[in-house]
């Protein structure tokens, strides 16, 4: 089994076989509008127009399963990522990325990778992996999703090569990508050095408080997930 063998909803409403990105390398990675890590989209964008001619392609999944991080329905989040981001690659229906009622592809996807932990480094990282200590412990076990903006690296035979956490900038997969993208089957041009790359990163937001640390837009989150079971009922 690979990707290819799963389709998905674009945000326009149209069904797609993955089996059309076929020779491509991918990056997937589930999204919100208000989250903290949403100035990523800026990052996935520059990467997108970087290797898209080189045979890449980015494919982003909403999700409102974190925080209510992306409440809009679908029209909203394309205009609010086309405005505010200048997006300009494949997005998908939102929909669940974990738990019960996941998206087939999202339980593939974390079904074959392991969660490798947040970067303390990172601005946000201890600040998240406390918030989901204290208030959902459990979310943090097993592999899957953690919160917005979890990515995946898919190979050209559609399989499974890396995955990063939500505290990964973008432009840090980038060596992976170019080493994917010179095996890769699809013909394309020759890589442009990462050097030469124009990237632009956002100061992502941290809040004043624990609460807060998690949206971009300074208002309160509502922690910790949505409870899929309750959902079913």
């Amino acid at each position: 089994m690979s990707i290819y063998d799963f389709n998905a909803i674009t945000i326009d409403g149209d069904e797609v076989s993955l089996g059309h990105y076929k020779g491509k390398v991918l990056v997937i990675v589930n999204t919100a509008s208000k989250c903290g890590f949403t100035p990523q989209y800026e990052g996935l964008e520059n990467l997108y127009k970087q290797y898209k001619d080189k045979g890449f392609e980015v494919l982003g999944f909403p999700s409102n399963q974190f925080a209510d991080q992306e409440p809009g329905e679908s029209s909203e989040i394309k205009n609010f990522c086309e405005i505010n981001y200048g997006v300009s690659f494949p997005l998908f229906e939102k929909n669940d990325v974990r738990g019960e009622n996941a998206l087939p592809l999202f339980k593939y996807l974390t079904d074959g990778t392991t969660f490798k932990e947040f970067d303390f480094n990172h601005p946000t990282g201890k600040k998240l992996n406390d918030i989901l200590t204290e208030k959902s412990p459990e979310s943090l076990e097993g592999n899957s999703i953690k919160w917005n903006f979890t990515k995946f690296l898919i190979d050209s035979d559609g399989e499974i090569v890396e995955r990063y956490e939500p505290t990964t900038e973008p432009l840090a997969m980038s060596t992976d990508i170019e080493k994917l993208l010179k095996s890769s089957k699809y013909k394309h041009a020759p890589i442009m050095d990462k050097s030469e790359t124009d990237v632009n990163n956002k100061k992502i937001y941290t809040g004043q408080d624990d609460e807060e640390v998690l949206n971009c837009e300074g208002k309160p989150c509502n922690f910790v997930y949505e409870d899929t079971k309750d959902k079913k009922k």
